[in-house]
């Protein structure tokens, strides 16, 4: 299958298809600040890095776009919420392909699930926002929902909140549940701003990696928060990364994890032949730079085309 845009990958072969990639966008409309460890955040700006992706797509006639999460920064003044985030919502509909979106914690810092998976597309039941497409039938993508199990985004109440509020409760001792302090190694994942995978969403995942298993097709997972700690910060991880990467090893289909959240970007190799690639920030990229790239898929490999900020990254398939 060839595709109009003519894209000619690393290799010098043509892909099988290719797609854009964003993560950790985090506009708001207040001045440029800086992180919990000092690191610049230009709040405005990210929006230029956006429009600089979507024409760079626009201009390589990619079919699609996959946007890592945190589209609209927590500092976004609540009054402003809705607006910014539809403001970013129709700068990625300024892209003539489909995009597919998934949530983070600085999204639902900003609006409940009922009003934004809804701006975002996401049609999951019960306001869950995991779900899986396939653009070529050689190929699939699992969309993970790392918020599923979460102290943000879901009424105080409801089962999910309460299931997260008691396993913080837990696992944290720290009054501040977003502090790692005194946490050590991994355990320093257990904070507010991260979450998990719950039960239901794990047997989907393991009847979705095994239907994906019969039809011999390749899978490429994609969540907001990392899987693997050799490719990102202890603190950026899901509470339960351990038991979906074990769900991930049953099978052989899937070659690569691919996200969003930790900022600085990452990459590594598990055990098991599996590439994690976590992407870098829109947010930190200062006036004229720019963080998003291409992504190339092969039978053998996928290759990701990093612009500016955004490291190219090679991955061959075991």
């Amino acid at each position: 299958m060839s595709y109009p845009n003519g894209i000619i990958g690393a290799q010098g072969k043509q892909p099988l298809v290719s797609f854009g990639v964003i993560s950790d966008v985090q506009y708001a409309d207040i001045p440029d600040g800086r992180s919990f460890l000092g690191v610049p955040r230009y709040y405005r700006h990210s929006l230029l890095v956006l429009q600089r992706a979507v024409q760079s797509w626009n201009k390589q006639k990619l079919p699609f776009a996959i946007n890592f999460g945190d589209i609209v920064d927590g500092l976004c003044p609540k009054v402003q919420s809705l607006t910014a985030t539809q403001k970013i919502v129709n700068e990625f509909n300024a892209f003539d392909g489909s995009v597919y979106h998934m949530i983070g914690n600085h999204c639902l810092y900003n609006l409940p699930r009922d009003k934004l998976l809804p701006l975002l597309n996401i049609t999951g039941c019960d306001s869950r926002a995991y779900y899986d497409f396939s653009p070529i039938p050689e190929f699939r993508f699992v969309v993970l929902d790392g918020y599923d199990v979460s102290a943000v985004g879901w009424p105080e109440n409801h089962p999910s909140a309460v299931q997260a509020m008691k396993f913080l409760k837990e696992k944290n001792p720290n009054s501040n549940k977003n502090s790692p302090n005194g946490l050590v190694g991994t355990d320093r994942r257990f904070l507010m701003f991260n979450g998990a995978v719950g039960k239901e969403q794990m047997e989907w995942l393991d009847y979705t990696l095994n239907n994906a298993t019969k039809l011999h097709q390749k899978v490429v997972i994609c969540c907001h928060l990392p899987l693997d700690p050799s490719a990102s910060s202890p603190e950026s991880l899901l509470w339960n990364y351990d038991e979906v990467m074990e769900v991930v090893h049953r099978y052989n289909c899937v070659k690569a994890c691919l996200a969003g959240h930790a900022h600085t970007g990452g990459y590594s190799v598990d055990s098991r032949g599996v590439h994690h690639r976590v992407l870098e920030a829109a947010l930190e990229c200062p006036p004229g730079t720019s963080a998003f790239g291409r992504v190339d898929l092969f039978h053998d490999s996928l290759s990701l085309i990093g612009m500016d900020r955004m490291d190219s990254q090679e991955m061959v398939f075991n």
